[in-house]
């Protein structure tokens, strides 16, 4: 392992631990004699040296590689400080202008708007960014870039349910699904982000009908993460959920023979082939506006859209890669392909407050 690693608990970090940080800083700054400027796009392989400090909302051993090859590649150290996406942006704002961080990672699209409100990132005009993510997974003014994608997907139970019952999102408030449906909560930003989608393609009252058509179909009241919500298909306690495609391709590629009963029972359909496509969300990064080390944050950022770290996130993480052309996990190639609904995702986090208010009104815990 070439980096160093520190786990946010809660919202406070010892002061002793951040210190450690911000010296990895000043080293960096010391042996990197110039800063280019903002708009400055500058490669890994003509970046050596240094340190880099990310604040990461992802935790998977194959991030964890990425970084130690990158380290091997060009020589710049990367220090972690992992926690959740809400707890780091309340970090960084806490912090200011004396925060260490150079790069902030996030695990949804309307997380990283929210850190783009707080204005805490600084604009990236890079032409491998601006190559191998595509427009709709960046955004438009180069404050943050998709590295990875999951589909929002429908998993419902094999016994109960046929594929040709299934087609859109919005179907699943029709009075067939009553009490038939598993999603979690409305607090969930996964959820809120696909929210956001339908306000942006259909409107906030089309939105907030079909809100009201979900709650009235629960099988349950919501609880659990997604991968709660498969397994209470596959035990059929409902027949459908609306879920990240990983969580299931997690579950098949599972050891565990309760985990395998659970993919016997159900499978995946994707939704809205025939209209906007299916709903997609990112895990994003940008560079934050105090960098310290800028251009060894674009250099890592660079990186994570690179053809190795792309077939990285494709192979080990369940996850699509946002460069064309890398081949993704074989469980996951599986799953077969499908139309993706090509809205920018930046608008999810433009619409979340309009979401937060509607999923209130109609009583969606």
């Amino acid at each position: 392992m070439k980096y160093n690693r520190i786990k946010l608990l809660g919202t406070t970090l010892a002061t002793g631990i951040l210190m450690v940080i911000a010296a990895c800083s000043d080293q960096s700054q010391q042996e990197t004699a110039t800063t280019p400027d903002s708009d400055a796009a500058t490669s890994a392989g003509e970046t050596t040296g240094g340190t880099v400090n990310v604040y990461t909302a992802r935790h998977y051993e194959a991030d964890d590689a990425l970084y130690d090859r990158f380290t091997e590649a060009t020589g710049i150290e990367v220090n972690l400080l992992e926690g959740k996406s809400d707890e780091l942006i309340e970090r960084l704002q806490t912090e200011g202008e004396n925060s260490p961080a150079d790069l902030f990672i996030a695990v949804d699209a309307g997380r990283l708007w929210r850190a783009d409100e707080a204005a805490l990132f600084q604009p990236i005009d890079s032409d491998v960014l601006n190559n191998n993510v595509p427009e709709n997974l960046r955004h438009p003014d180069g404050m943050w870039f998709g590295l990875a994608t999951r589909a929002r997907v429908i998993v419902y139970n094999n016994e109960t349910v046929s594929p040709d019952d299934l087609s859109t999102y919005e179907a699943l408030a029709e009075p067939e699904w009553q009490g038939r449906v598993c999603i979690r909560s409305s607090s969930n930003i996964y959820n809120q982000s696909l929210l956001g989608s339908m306000v942006e393609a259909k409107g906030v009252e089309a939105t907030q009908a079909w809100a009201e058509g979900i709650v009235t179909n629960l099988a349950r009241q919501p609880e659990g993460g997604d991968t709660d919500q498969i397994r209470a298909v596959a035990a059929g306690q409902c027949d459908v959920a609306i879920t990240n495609h990983y969580y299931w391709a997690r579950l098949a590629k599972s050891d565990e023979t309760a985990d395998q009963e659970v993919v016997s029972k159900t499978a995946v359909f994707f939704p809205n082939q025939d209209d906007r496509g299916t709903h997609i969300n990112i895990s994003g990064a940008g560079v934050l506006a105090n960098a310290p080390n800028q251009a060894n944050a674009i250099a890592l950022l660079e990186f994570l859209v690179s053809t190795e770290a792309q077939a990285a996130f494709g192979a080990s993480n369940n996850e699509y890669p946002v460069l064309a052309g890398v081949e993704v996990d074989p469980i996951v190639s599986e799953l077969g392909d499908f139309k993706v609904d090509a809205m920018n995702v930046s608008a999810y986090g433009r619409n979340n407050p309009e979401v937060v208010k509607l999923v209130d009104r109609v009583g969606w815990e």
